[in-house]
C-alpha cells in the first residue's frame, strides 16, 4: 500500500513515523506489514545469530535499517548483514545478506518481488523466513523452500534449529 507523498527524499530521511517506519518508492511512502510476536522473536534470534559472528567473521548485522538501493528507492529489510567494514548510516552499498521475515499478511511471492530488488541491487544472499510455518526460502530469481540457509564463502549454515524452538 502506498500513498502519494509530498515528502522529498531529504525530508523522508529526516522523518520519524509514529508507528512502523515506511519505505520510500519514487515519491510514495510505502507501509510495511505490522510485525507479530513470532516475527519479532525470529528477527531477534536471526540477528543474534549473526551478531555472535561479528568478531570472528567481521559481520555487521542490523535490523530495520533504511537502505538506498537507487535514487528515489529506500527499502527496509528486516535483517541485513554486512561483511567487512560497517556501512554508512543509510547504506548505499549492498549487504552480504538480506532477510525478510514474513508477517501473517505477507505472501511469499510478494516478498519474493522485494527480494528480487535486493538481488538486482547486488545482494548475493536474499532470504525469507516464515516464522509460523517455520520455513526457510532462498531467493535466486524466485523463492525456493530450503532446509538450511547457506553462505558458502564464509562457511555459514543457518539451520532451523538455530532459531526455532
Amino acid at each position: 500500500m502506498g500513498a502519494k507523498s509530498a515528502l522529498s527524499v531529504e525530508q523522508y530521511l529526516r522523518t520519524s513515523f509514529p508507528d512502523l517506519d515506511k519505505e520510500y518508492r519514487d515519491g510514495e511512502l510505502v507501509e510495511r506489514s505490522l510485525p507479530t510476536y513470532p516475527h519479532g522473536k525470529t528477527q531477534l534470534r536471526v540477528g543474534a545469530y549473526f551478531a555472535a559472528l561479528r568478531k570472528s567473521l567481521s559481520l555487521h548485522a542490523t535490523a530495520e535499517t533504511r537502505m538506498k538501493l537507487r535514487t528515489g528507492l529506500y527499502l527496509i529489510p528486516d535483517i541485513a548483514v554486512f561483511h567487512g567494514g560497517e556501512p554508512l548510516d543509510v547504506p548505499e552499498t549492498p549487504p552480504l545478506v538480506v532477510i525478510e521475515i514474513l508477517s501473517p499478511d505477507d505472501r511469499i511471492q510478494k516478498v519474493g518481488e522485494k527480494l528480487e530488488e535486493y538481488r538486482a541491487w547486488g545482494v548475493p544472499h536474499t532470504w525469507a523466513i516464515d516464522p509460523v510455518a517455520q520455513r526457510f526460502y532462498a531467493h535466486d530469481g524466485r523463492p525456493v523452500e530450503v532446509n538450511e540457509l547457506l553462505i558458502p564463502e564464509l562457511g555459514i549454515t543457518l539451520r532451523k534449529s538455530d532459531i526455532f524452538d
